[in-house]
């Protein structure tokens, strides 16, 4: 009986401090992260409510063609880029908004799609991963 207590006792007397380090270090990397986010600004607070606010309208400026053709269309059809859009959004391609090596496909309404059709323009909307929900257009020279 003797034998199993002091066993006991020796578990005891390392597991004790080893405890009282673990939360200690634990206390201080936890201010420490606290500490950091309130000097940075607070941007963890910001991205983890970023999620509940209504997206931002934004500005995209690029050629209104469709999914089909892409910037490029057949220069042998004898098409222009408007009239080559256009037969393609027919022909069941969607509306696209390319801006450099970007491509994003546009959602909303189609008779202001329709007068872009093949041309640079800056396009008023939200953005919901690859889709621009649009607000207004206008052309651009």
């Amino acid at each position: 009986m003797n034998g199993i207590r002091s066993w006991f006792g020796l578990i005891r007397l390392c597991a004790t401090p080893a405890l009282m380090v673990a939360l200690g270090c634990a206390i201080l990397f936890t201010s420490a992260v606290v500490a950091f986010a309130i000097a940075g600004g607070g941007e963890p607070v910001e991205a983890a409510t970023q999620g509940t606010n209504k997206p931002a309208e934004r500005m995209f400026a690029g050629l209104v063609t469709d999914d089909h053709c892409g910037a490029r269309h057949d220069m042998d059809s004898g098409m222009s880029p408007t009239e080559c859009t256009k037969r393609c959004i027919r022909n069941g391609s969607r509306y696209v908004l390319v801006e450099g090596d970007k491509k994003y496909a546009l959602a909303g309404n189609e008779s202001k799609l329709d007068g872009l059709a093949g041309q640079r323009a800056k396009i008023s909307g939200t953005l919901a991963g690859k889709t621009i929900k649009v607000g207004s257009t206008s052309s651009r020279p």
